[in-house]
Parts: C-alpha cells; sequence; structure tokens
C-alpha cells in the first residue's frame, strides 16, 4: 500500500485502492493489492476483473490469461447474463481483449486469426447488451470494430462504427471520456481525422479536468488508436494530443557548501532550480525516478512535486548512512529537505538494504535501476522516457557517477539532456578513484529440475549424460561471459557480470531441455527445469574449501530463493534485473509482471517478472 494510506476493510475500499493506483500508472501496485484484497474477498468478481485487467496492461499477457482462468472468469453465457450490467461487459471484454494482445504477440500471419476471434467475442457481447437496452454496450461495440478492421474485415469494421457513432450522438448530456474516445475511434475507423481530433481534444480535457489523471485509461487509448492509425494509414500525429505527461529520469552533481568549491557551486542554485523548472514543464514530466543526494537530486525532487508529478525515489543503501555520506556534507539544511522528500515520494526503493562499507559500486547499482524502472514504466503507459541531469560534462569520479549514469542512458538509444551547473573549473574534472568495498554487481542464475531427488540409481547416469550435458552445451556457448558455474546434484548456480547475457543464457537452458526427448534418454517426461535470475552487487573471492573463486552477499542468498518458488519451465527475475534489462537490452526481452511472492525460507516477498523472449507469445507458468 501507499505510504500513509488507511487500511481498507470493505471491498469497495480495496477496489478505489486499486483504482487510485491504476490512475497512477502503477499497475504492478494495483495488482498486489487486488490480490491481497482477493485473500480476503476470494469470490468477488470486481476484484478478480481488476486483477487480470492490471496485469494485461503491463502487456503481461500470458499471465494474464493464467490469472482470467485462475480466477474463475471464464464464464459460460448463462452465467455472464446473471451478472450486473457493467460485469457483463467488462469480463467477456477482458476475455476479447487478452486474445487481442495475444494476436499483436503472434507472428504476423497468425495475427488476422486472433484479431476475427477476439472482434467475433466483441460483437456478441455488443448484440447482447444493445439487445438488453444497456447503455454501455458501445464499448464492446467500437473494439469489435477496430478488429475488424485489424482482421482486414472494412466492411464489417465501418458497419459497426456507424452504429456506434449513431448510438453516442442519440445519448444525452455532456458525453464522458470513454464515450469521446469511442467516437472518436470510430471516426477514425471511417478515416475522418479532422472530427476525430476534435473529439481526442476534449477528451483529453476531460480526463485531465478530474482530480486525478487516469493514466492507464490513456495508455490504453492510445494503444488502441495507434492499431487504427496503422492499418488506415493515418498520420500519428492525429494523436499528439493524447499523449501522457513524460517519464523522468534525474541526476546530478552534489552541491557544494557555501563558499566551498565544487562541481555544483552553492551560489548557482536559484538559477539551476529556474532552469530544472523550465525544463520539467517544457518536457511534461509527470513521474520522476531518482535518488536524493544533496544538491541535484533534491532539487528535481522538489521541482516534480510542486508540478504535481509523482516521485519515485531509488536509495543506493541504508537510508541513515546516505544522509551521512550524500546529504549532510552539504549542510544541514538539505537533511530537512531530503526528509520532505522522501516523506512525499509515492514509493521508496533501496537498490540494497546492505549497508555501504565505502562501496562506491552502490551508487552505480542505484542508478541502473532507478533508470530501468523509469522505462518500465514509460513503457506501460505508453509514454516517453527521457533524462535531464545538472552535470559539468566532465568525466566522473569513482565506480560510478553522473557520467556513467548518462552513458548507460544514452547507449540505449534515450534521450538525455544537461543543466549547466555553473562551476568556473580550469579544465575537465579530475578523475578521483572511487571508494572500492569489493563488490561488484553481477546477474546470478540458480536453478533445479523437478523430479530429479525421485530418480532411480538406474537413472542418475541418463540425467547427468543427457540433461546435465545439455546445459553443459549450453553454458559452453556462453563461456566468455560466465564468471562462475558450479552444480550439485541437479543444482545450477551461474554468473555473469552482464544482464543480458545471463537472460539470454536462462531462456537457451530452458530451450535446451525442453528439446530434450526426457523419455527417450529413460528419464521421466514431466522433469522440469526452474530457474530464477536476479541481479546485485557481490564479494567474489577464493574458496579454501573449492579450490577457485566463489561469490558471496547477501543477493547471492536473495538470489537462491526465488527459483523454489519458480514453476516448472519458467525463469523468475527479480524487479532489480527487469529494469536493468530494459535499460541495457531494449527489444530483447520482455519481463512479464507475476507479482509479489513469497521468497523461499521465509526470505521475504518481493515483486517477480517472467523473463521471455521479446516478441514470443509466452505459454502460461504451471503453478
Amino acid at each position: 500500500m501507499s505510504k500513509g494510506a488507511a487500511r481498507p476493510h470493505t471491498v469497495d475500499e480495496w477496489l478505489a485502492l486499486v483504482r487510485r493506483q491504476e490512475r497512477e500508472g502503477e499497475l504492478f501496485q494495483a495488482y498486489d493489492l487486488a490480490e491481497q484484497a482477493l485473500n480476503r474477498f476470494p469470490d468477488d468478481l470486481r476484484l478478480k476483473h481488476r486483477a487480470a485487467l492490471c496485469l494485461a496492461s503491463t502487456r503481461a499477457t500470458a499471465q494474464a490469461r493464467q490469472t482470467f482462468d485462475r480466477l474463475g472468469l471464464d464464464l459460460a453465457d448463462e452465467q455472464i447474463a446473471a451478472l450486473p450490467p457493467n460485469l457483463r461487459i467488462d469480463i467477456p471484454c477482458l476475455k476479447a481483449r487478452l486474445i487481442k494482445d495475444a494476436a499483436l504477440a503472434a507472428a504476423e500471419s497468425a495475427q488476422r486469426a486472433g484479431f476475427a476471434e477476439a472482434a467475433a467475442l466483441y460483437e456478441r457481447c455488443y448484440s447482447h447488451e444493445t439487445a438488453a437496452g444497456n447503455p454501455e454496450a458501445y464499448y464492446p461495440g467500437i473494439n469489435a470494430a477496430t478488429m475488424w478492421l485489424l482482421a482486414g474485415n472494412r466492411e464489417a469494421a465501418t458497419k459497426l462504427a456507424d452504429a456506434v457513432l449513431a448510438a453516442l450522438d442519440a445519448r444525452p448530456g455532456e458525453p464522458s471520456y470513454y464515450e469521446l474516445v469511442s467516437a472518436a475511434e470510430a471516426l477514425l475507423i471511417r478515416g475522418e481525422t479532422a472530427r476525430a481530433q476534435d473529439l481526442l481534444t476534449r477528451a483529453r480535457r476531460e480526463i485531465h479536468g478530474t482530480d486525478e489523471s487516469d493514466y492507464r485509461a490513456l495508455a490504453s487509448t492510445l494503444q488502441q488508436l495507434r492499431l487504427i492509425v496503422g492499418a488506415n494509414g493515418l498520420d500519428p500525429a492525429v494523436l499528439a494530443m493524447l499523449a501522457p505527461p513524460r517519464v523522468l529520469h534525474f541526476g546530478g552533481h552534489r552541491i557544494a557548501r557555501p563558499g566551498q568549491p565544487g562541481r555544483f557551486p552553492a551560489d548557482q542554485e536559484d538559477r539551476v532550480r529556474a532552469e530544472i523548472d523550465r525544463r520539467l514543464e517544457e518536457s511534461n514530466i509527470g513521474f520522476a525516478y531518482g535518488s536524493l543526494a544533496s544538491g541535484a537530486d533534491i532539487l528535481f525532487a522538489e521541482a516534480a512535486l510542486a508540478r504535481g508529478a509523482t516521485l519515485h525515489v531509488v536509495l543506493p543503501f541504508d537510508r541513515r548512512e546516505f544522509v551521512r555520506e550524500s546529504v549532510a556534507p552539504s549542510g544541514r539544511g538539505w537533511i530537512g529537505r531530503f526528509n520532505r522528500c522522501l516523506q512525499a515520494a509515492l514509493t521508496v526503493r533501496y537498490a540494497t538494504r546492505d549497508h555501504y562499507l565505502g562501496d562506491d559500486q552502490l551508487f552505480a547499482y542505484c542508478g541502473q535501476l532507478a533508470m530501468g524502472l523509469a522505462l518500465l514504466r514509460a513503457h506501460h503507459l505508453a509514454t516517453e522516457a527521457e533524462q535531464i541531469v545538472v552535470w559539468d560534462g566532465g568525466g566522473s569520479p569513482g565506480l560510478g557517477g553522473t557520467a556513467v549514469d548518462v552513458a548507460n542512458w544514452t547507449a540505449a538509444g534515450h534521450r538525455s539532456s544537461r543543466i549547466d551547473p555553473g562551476a568556473s573549473l580550469p579544465g575537465p574534472a579530475a578523475s578521483i578513484p572511487g571508494r572500492d568495498g569489493g563488490r561488484r554487481t553481477r546477474a546470478m542464475l540458480f536453478g533445479d529440475i523437478h523430479g530429479f531427488s525421485k530418480l532411480t540409481d538406474v537413472q542418475l547416469p541418463h540425467f547427468v549424460d543427457a540433461v546435465l550435458g545439455g546445459f553443459a552445451g549450453v553454458i559452453e556457448r556462453f563461456d566468455k561471459d560466465v564468471a562462475l558455474a558450479n552444480t550439485w546434484g541437479d543444482g545450477l548456480f551461474v554468473v555473469f557480470e552482464d544482464a543480458g547475457k545471463a537472460a539470454d543464457c536462462a531462456l537457451a537452458l530452458q530451450e535446451a531441455i525442453a528439446a530434450l526427448d526426457l523419455r527417450a534418454a529413460g528419464l521421466p517426461a514431466d522433469m522440469g527445469l526452474r530457474l530464477g535470475g536476479h541481479l546485485g552487487p557481490v564479494y567474489r573471492a577464493r574458496d579454501p574449501i573449492l579450490g577457485h573463486d566463489n561469490f558471496f552477499g547477501a543477493h547471492v542468498s536473495r538470489a537462491a530463493r526465488i527459483e523454489p518458488v519458480t514453476p516448472e519451465n519458467c525463469v523468475y527475475v527479480t524487479e532489480t534485473l527487469a529494469a536493468v534489462l530494459a535499460l541495457h537490452n531494449v527489444g530483447q526481452f520482455s519481463c512479464e509482471y507475476v507479482g509479489m511472492t513469497q521468497a523461499a525460507k521465509h526470505y521475504g516477498r518481493m515483486r517477480m517478472f517472467l523473463l521471455r523472449r521479446a516478441g514470443r507469445e509466452a505459454a502460461p507458468a504451471r503453478q
């Protein structure tokens, strides 16, 4: 739950809390809250619908469909007919939406069939609700029209679009946001862009005029209308007025004490603050991700909060140590400003709960996490992410820093701009060696084989040859990227310097075992690999028992707790690894949210994501 929120007691209170998180675009949090509510109210169809819808809105299509089925939402026609009017539309339309999303992720040759299947479901709901006199029947009607357009049936699409327009025109009173965008959708199907733009401009004013802008609704609308624009070859600028606020990753230099030299002099604070305000207004920033060091970070956080943007803070380590290292040196006044920003932040995450121990590597790790989270948020909201930093343009001291963050961000093809802090330096900033506590950020995989403990002595040699041999073949392909590979029985521990290589290897391991004919190898056919992945700072040291280097630390333990709760034939990764993949490996992998998961051995609840290759529809995880 959000900080300061009262614990809900009734179903309606839970639903209101879920919807609030949806409106803010906090879809992971909304899904988690819906699942918590279902623990108390397991039969409430509204909560079930919201849970599956939130997952679908993160584009975790396979997991959303699994949740839809698990929660018993695939109802028969007679069950749907007995529902209240809103659920008679919401539940069958969610099923159609999941089929549509699966078609979008499928190979091009299979897409039209999927769109046609979704169209038929939407149209059946439209026909039933129109006959029942339901005034909300326009919603499945316009979705059916769009699906028929994508399926190549323009005649059916236009016929339905005309019917929806006529129904909406006949409605009394001022139209709602959804009525406006549905009418605009019908006009875009007919190619009438000027009239559509007028309605979309009104719709944007309508949603902006509410107490809390519904960013999930905007993202969903944009995604749908972009499909029509593409299918009809229209100018994408027709949708410009619907663009949600942008997501910001911010950072920059700490400010010097008054009268002291530094890369961000204290006498430049007012000028830099004014420039930050201008840039955030110019870029229409609605969400801000970064840390809270004195100087640039806090100035960005204050400016974001002042304009009504939501602030999402990522701290590199223990809060008290962070204040001592990165806030207090600029003066006591900054500590109060830090506390106020932290209190006002919508979310606060820690890159690690570990101590600092003089290790600047944790700052670089924190920066990568903040950047990746910003990109994940922009992806879910169908908006853009950009980076603005207060930076003198010089080389960064230490193992992390602004220059490192800018390099990581721009290497992934994202927009970055800087604000000059106004330091009067004689030349490029000096390169000062960072403090090195010995930890390095590594990606780690832990795996095991379900069914191994039941193997007989006759079968074990076959397991070594077929299964471990298959794993060895995969790891050999990644040999230059593997920092450590170890096994014990069916256990597997592989460490990488590069998160993308770890993800690629994890999926290759699953593909290798899927390709095995286990029965022909003399093994049970239902054996399955479970793999968990995590990224964090760890120590590398020589293991005196094994006689070679090994990896140690709290994050090794965290990684080991993921695999036992991972379904067979799947790869689960933590939010940290998912965020870093979003930063460095855009377009290569998809991380589909599966919810807050209780890690093994009472290690606590962690956000988990199902890893798959981008552009491939995943089979639902087997629970």
